[in-house]
């Protein structure tokens, strides 16, 4: 299938006005960012920041347009806002205060929450959404009020392991309202795109999506915000280091060098834009046969152990290979929601306990780092 070209997607964009300013927001310069590829289409609309609550009508009537063009097969469209927020190339510019000279700071994201965690790793295919979610519920059921919310923007999961379907509502118009399920607050881009459509976003569109997800939902009261990252050290830990006070970080991966090689630069990364790692954790550990007990270290053992100890970290635990988490992670029942009691849910409940009490004890950071990459 040919792609769709810019222009064509630019010409349907022409009937979408901006009611406001009189003219249509391709010659406004409102439309950036655009991306098609095997009929799937994506695009951001930049609006002035006081407008953008009420300018989510013209986001729908664009995706429409483009949505008309023949051989479009699915159109995603993001609103962003220009923010003060500092470019992660430099340090963070400050602005004076109209008549005062005051320097004005940029706005930070989830400061109602009580302690926000980013769960990551360095490549795909660790577990890490399985950790991320598993570890969320082993803190909702310490008595926590816990939510997690899925940023991966490419690969959302959280709807799959969740077992959730529906739709966030919107009361206003304006704000979402996080979906309940197993006594977790979640969100996930996942609940908006359908599950087969692709995401060809650049980096402004991840980011602003990113930051939409965390300003615009009406989180609650909260202790624990759980982050399911998404996989390498790209836009989206850049952003969430930048705009969020995160307490801290956990790295996970296998035993295996190749895992450990790419985790370790995770790691660095959080420690170069001055987010305190809490620990790394060791997935698909080890594995128990079920028939003769027999354990089988199939990606060897302790590898992320050692390299925690090289890189001056915390080891936070191991958790094995086995056929009842993944069976709970594919079906949305996860292992700590309808085990809990099971050897393998105590696992991730002692890695909980642990990196609660690291949070709780201050061993995180609870101001926004300085980003500073030379």
């Amino acid at each position: 299938m040919a792609d769709i070209s810019n222009a064509q997607i630019l010409d349907a964009l022409r009937s979408i006005q901006d009611p406001d300013k009189g003219q249509d927001i391709v010659s406004l310069n409102m439309v950036t960012g655009v991306v098609s590829k095997s009929g799937n289409v994506g695009f951001t609309v930049e609006v002035d920041a006081e407008r953008g609550s009420k300018l989510e009508p013209i986001r729908k009537a664009a995706e429409e347009a483009v949505k008309a063009i023949p051989g479009v097969l699915s159109v995603t469209a993001v609103l962003t806002a220009p923010t003060t927020a500092p470019q992660p190339t430099q340090k963070p510019a400050t602005q004076a205060t109209p008549g005062k000279g005051e320097p004005q700071q940029p706005v930070k994201l989830l400061e109602e929450i009580g302690a926000v965690i980013a769960v990551a790793s360095g490549k795909g295919g660790v577990g890490k959404s399985t950790t991320a979610v598993n570890l969320a519920l082993a803190l909702s059921q310490k008595g926590l009020r816990t939510a997690i919310l899925d940023a991966d923007i490419y690969g959302p999961s959280l709807p799959l392991m969740l077992g959730i379907t529906e739709k966030p509502d919107s009361p206003d118009g304006k704000r979402l309202m996080p979906i309940e399920k197993y006594g977790l607050k979640c969100m996930s881009i996942g609940f908006m795109v359908p599950a087969d459509t692709p995401m060809i976003w650049r980096g402004p569109m991840v980011m602003g999506a990113l930051e939409q997800m965390m300003g615009d939902v009406e989180w609650g009261e909260v202790d624990v915000l759980i982050v399911d990252m998404p996989p390498g050290t790209g836009d989206a830990q850049l952003t969430m280091a930048q705009r969020v006070a995160l307490a801290g970080s956990v790295i996970v991966s296998t035993p295996q060098d190749l895992a450990l090689l790419d985790a370790r630069k995770g790691l660095n990364m959080f420690k170069r834009v001055e987010v305190p790692v809490l620990g790394i954790i060791e997935n698909m550990s080890y594995f128990l046969c079920p028939h003769c007990g027999e354990r089988s270290e199939i990606f060897t053992h302790g590898g992320a152990k050692n390299a925690a100890a090289q890189m001056g970290v915390d080891f936070l635990g191991e958790v094995p290979l086995e056929m009842a988490i993944r069976e709970g992670s594919d079906t949305g029942r996860p292992i700590v929601a309808t085990a809990p009691d099971s050897p393998q849910a105590k696992a991730y409940h002692a890695i909980a306990d642990e990196l609660w009490a690291k949070v709780s004890s201050g061993d995180g950071q609870h101001t926004a780092p300085e980003i500073i990459v030379e």
